[in-house]
Parts: C-alpha cells; structure tokens; sequence
C-alpha cells in the first residue's frame, strides 16, 4: 500500500502467508539463517529510516501551497506541518514495532496504513503524504521485526530441545555404562564359581554355563545399545485427564528401562500420569518414530513446533499404523487406564468437570 492508497474490502485477500497464519502457522516474510541475521537486517533498515528522516524524504508535500497569497509562507507552513505530521506517524509506527508479535503483523500492519491513509486525507491540500518509499521502511521493520521474534522463539525452543536430548543422551550412557558394569561383575562370579567347581558336578556346571551364555548375550545387547544410537524404545502413549481420550504422544527412548521416560513425562506439568499402549523396540526407533510422525502429521495438535508430539488419534489408530511398519504387535493396550483421573473426577468442584468423559 502507498502512503496515499488504502485496502479495497471488495478484493479478496490472496497472500499465501496471511491464510496460513490465520490457521496458527507463520510464514516469514524475509527468511534468513538466524536471528543474529535479523538483527542485521533490522539495524540496516532502521539506519535507512533515519537517513529519509534526515534528509526530508519521509514526507512528500507540494512547494507550491501558498499562504496569505505568499508561496514563501506557504512553504513555511508545509514544511512545518509535515513536521508534525511525520512525528504522528513516527509514533504510531514506533508503537507498532513495541508491540508486535509475530502472531498480530497483520494487526500492525492494518494500523500503520491506517495512520498513513489519515495522513494522507488531513494533508490533501497540500497534497502532503508519508512517501511510499518511507512508509514500505517501516512497513518491512514491522516484518522483519515479527520475523526476528519468531526466530529467537524457534532458537530458544531448538535449545531447549538440545539440552533435553543431550540431558537424556547423558542418562542412557550412564545407565548403560551401569549395566555394563554390573553384568561384568556378575559374569566374574559365575566365571569364579565355574573354576572352584572342577568336575565333579556336572549338572551344577551346566547350569553355570548356561548363565555364562545369557550374561554373554546380555553384555552383547548391551554393547549394541552403546553402539547404535538409532536402537530404542518407540512409545504410544496417552493422558486422557490431561488432553482427552483421542489425543496421543508418539515418540522415543533408548533408556534401558523406556517407562522410566513415561514415568518422567507423567510427572512434568501435567495433572496425572500417561497410560502407556504400545514400548516397542526397534532397531532403527528413529525412522520408525519419523513415520508414525509422518503418517498423522495432519492431526498434529501444534503445528508451529513439531517437536510437540502430540496428535489427535486413537491409540487403535496408531497400533494400525505401527503394525502396518512392524508387522505383529505381540503387546498393545487399546484402552488407557486413566486411574487417577477417574477417581479425581467425582471430586471436582461442580461445573469444573467439563473434560472428556469416557
């Protein structure tokens, strides 16, 4: 829009990115690596702002209004009155910039050309205006401004997200390297209760054996697990007093013991404990966890983060789609059992229980 223009409302808005934020998914207007990179940006065109301010190509205004039938005091008035006309639009654009989010752009948006359209109509005898050039400053400070929010918002979370997989990456080495630890010991019992046997009793030596070769395949099990990073635990599971009962959380562990990880997720701000469907072990838990991502990524519940991971489905929806990957399910609970929930539910004030009901 230019200084003087305004919005028809009979045109029909096609903008890609103002149909896909009105659905909570944002579309930046200058994609760029970084916000370390917006920053630059920002302080480029705010440094071009001030150079239009600077050398009077912010507002543009007729020369040839006169006053009192003398052009010299007419100029004196415009260029007075731009001015202050100038400094009114500055303000508003400098509330916009201050309040924006990168959710209400457009909101800012419509109020900086709305500020620009008055401008426009109380100057129109001088035909004074925000010049276009000045006016699309500002407007791409508001965007880039929105952009830069949404960056270090997607920064912060992609470190959040770091330290968590690396604070769970330090409790499965130290589990493992624990495990590892004990069936060493272990296998050096057994190795010293074989050598005091001798042969005198057969059967006792067997049995040793045997136990020698599952703590060998365990230690083997084990290495595997030190070794293959993509091998875990892909878990279905679900918090009906929490989210509802059509709503499930897919995702992956390599704890050696994955309720463990159910267990802290269950503790971690949410009302009561996750009733688990499915821990199954894969070889390659990441591709798998990647499809089962993949086949409900429509039913995602936020589509802004994808490391929520959450959907809105039906553990029976899931356990089609894992047996589909994985073939025969030899475990899978279709319904949660939402204990404490239940027995929370009859002692909630009145009115309060407008949840799910099973």
């Amino acid at each position: 829009m230019g200084g003087r223009g305004g919005t028809d409302p009979g045109i029909v808005e096609t903008d890609d990115r103002l149909v896909l934020q009105e659905v909570g998914i944002y579309t930046y207007h200058h994609p760029l690596a970084n916000a370390a990179a917006y920053r630059d940006q920002l302080t480029d065109i705010q440094a071009a702002i001030q150079e239009a301010v600077t050398s009077g190509e912010a507002i543009a205004a007729s020369n040839m209004f006169s006053f009192n039938n003398s052009l010299a005091k007419g100029r004196t008035m415009t260029a007075d009155l731009s001015k202050l006309m100038l400094r009114a639009y500055n303000a508003e654009a400098d509330i916009c910039v201050r309040t924006i989010r990168a959710g209400n752009l457009a909101t800012a948006v419509t109020r900086l050309n709305k500020a620009a359209v008055t401008i426009a109509k109380l100057g129109d005898m001088m035909d004074m205006h925000v010049a276009d050039a000045y006016h699309a400053r500002r407007i791409r400070e508001l965007e880039l401004t929105a952009d830069y929010l949404m960056k270090v918002q997607q920064e912060k979370e992609a470190a959040r997200a770091e330290r968590e997989r690396l604070k769970e990456e330090r409790k499965v080495e130290q589990e493992l390297a624990a495990q590892r630890e004990k069936l060493d010991k272990e296998r050096a019992h057994y190795q010293n209760v074989l050598t005091s046997i001798g042969g005198t009793d057969l059967q006792e030596k067997q049995r040793i054996l045997d136990k020698l070769a599952d703590l060998d395949r365990a230690i083997e099990d084990n290495d595997y697990r030190q070794t293959n990073i993509r091998a875990g635990y892909v878990y279905v599971i679900s918090n009906q007093g929490a989210f509802g009962p059509n709503v499930v959380k897919i995702g992956m562990t390599r704890r050696l013991d994955p309720m463990d990880r159910v267990r802290e997720l269950g503790s971690a701000c949410v009302p009561f404990p996750f009733d688990t469907h499915a821990l199954y072990f894969s070889d390659d838990a990441i591709t798998l966890e990647n499809a089962l991502h993949n086949a409900f990524t429509g039913q995602r519940l936020n589509h802004a983060n994808l490391r929520r991971e959450f959907f809105f489905a039906t553990p029976a929806q899931v356990r089609d789609v894992l047996a589909a990957h994985v073939g025969n399910l030899l475990e899978y609970t279709e319904q949660p059992d939402a204990t404490q929930y239940l027995k929370s539910r009859s002692n909630w004030p009145a009115g309060a229980a407008t949840g799910p009901t099973t």
